[in-house]
């Protein structure tokens, strides 16, 4: 894509400030584990925190290009801090300026402008993949909604100010679909419970916690209204909420590939063996060719998929992007620590960082294969006229 020249100059201030802030600092929050604060207090001044948020309601009402031209630009130097721009601006946000009352949009609003990573609770202990065997419950009580049940892997758990609950709301007998409900408050809010963290193979800055419920009591004014809801309840369009945070992981794992490509470069146009550069081989030419094209690739699916239609993106474009650039992202990466040989597998580098930090993507936020799920479901129905009947939704 041509990008604009206010396009060009948000680029530019995200990487200015990615390079000189965060670039330093990236290999201290993953040793430490520690959320990197000072981060977000910059986020905030740059107005990179809630930016999609509309004006409205104190954002800047930026598109979702907007969004992952800066994630990339922060994801080149440190992933967690990339990771925590896209949750602030895509996902349970995008779902609650969608869906949430007037009062609640202005409340969630205040939080996320204010530095708040939004965490969306859908995983559960026994309910991956599989959203629709989940068990978290929310059975209405007058002027509020009882949730009890467990949520695992739930990213920023106890950091958090704005969850965003997913669970099946039960009257009695009956079960009247998945629905989600926005929980503002800090991590003593009545009724949760802050379990155990998941000790992460990579971008160890941001927690993966356990979270319990019990009896934990949400005002009903918190419930998404979902519009256009069918049988299946308000799962479909939150779902589309989600299509935006898989194009943001996307641009993530987009991210630590550029930068692995890029130093790959420098390193093999400096490096010397048998009396020549790396760069000279011509099996280290075609190495970076590779890396080279998977990184164009990504790059083009990321943004086409961002930039379709007015409201959220599209489910298979989001699959498309999501899939090949995480799958090329891990290559790539890995490719770049070939070429550096054993210093690329020395901590001492950020190589060996960026193949830990890169895995997940072809896990959290819709796996691999659900994203295969998705693209070859719609290549079928398109191609029997949308006859088919029986396919998952």
């Amino acid at each position: 894509m041509t990008l604009s020249q206010s396009e060009k100059d948000l680029v530019e201030e995200a990487r200015k400030l990615s390079v000189d802030e965060f670039r330093d600092g990236a290999a201290a929050v993953d040793e430490s584990e520690e959320y990197p604060w000072d981060n977000i207090k910059l986020l905030v001044k740059h107005g990179f925190m809630g930016m999609t948020i509309p004006t409205e309601y104190g954002g800047k009402g930026a598109s979702y290009l907007d969004t992952v031209l800066v994630v990339e630009q922060i994801a080149r130097e440190c992933a967690t801090t990339a990771r925590i721009v896209v949750e602030a601006n895509m996902g349970a946000i995008g779902a609650i300026m969608r869906y949430g009352s007037d009062d609640l949009k202005r409340d969630a609003a205040a939080l996320v402008l204010a530095g708040d990573k939004p965490a969306i609770c859908i995983t559960e202990p026994g309910a991956g993949s599989d959203v629709q065997a989940m068990e978290t419950t929310a059975e209405r009580d007058g002027d509020e909604y009882i949730i009890n049940g467990t949520k695992h892997w739930i990213t920023g758990g106890g950091v958090s100010k704005l969850y965003l609950i997913f669970a099946h709301e039960v009257g009695g007998k009956t079960d009247s679909g998945i629905q989600a409900f926005a929980v503002l408050g800090d991590p003593d809010y009545p009724g949760l419970e802050i379990g155990d963290r998941e000790p992460t193979m990579g971008l160890r800055g941001i927690p993966e916690r356990v979270l319990r419920f019990n009896k934990m009591r949400v005002p009903a004014s918190h419930k998404l209204e979902v519009s256009g809801a069918d049988a299946r309840g308000a799962l479909a369009g939150l779902m589309e909420a989600y299509n935006a945070q898989r194009i943001g992981a996307a641009t993530v794992a987009l991210g630590i590939a550029s930068s692995a490509l890029d130093l790959a470069c420098e390193y093999a146009l400096h490096r010397r063996q048998f009396g020549k550069s790396l760069s000279e081989f011509q099996g280290i030419k075609w190495m970076i060719a590779d890396m080279d094209n998977k990184v164009a690739i990504s790059r083009s699916l990321i943004h086409a998929a961002a930039s379709a239609g007015s409201g959220f993106p599209d489910r298979v474009m989001a699959a498309r992007a999501k899939l090949f650039t995480a799958e090329a992202a891990i290559e790539v990466a890995s490719n770049a620590l070939q070429i550096f040989g054993a210093r690329g597998y020395s901590r001492r580098l950020p190589i060996e960082r960026m193949n830990r930090d890169v895995r997940m993507f072809t896990i959290g936020g819709g796996t691999a294969q659900i994203m295969r799920e998705i693209i070859g479901e719609q290549r079928l129905r398109a191609e029997n006229g949308n006859r088919l009947e029986n396919l998952p939704v």
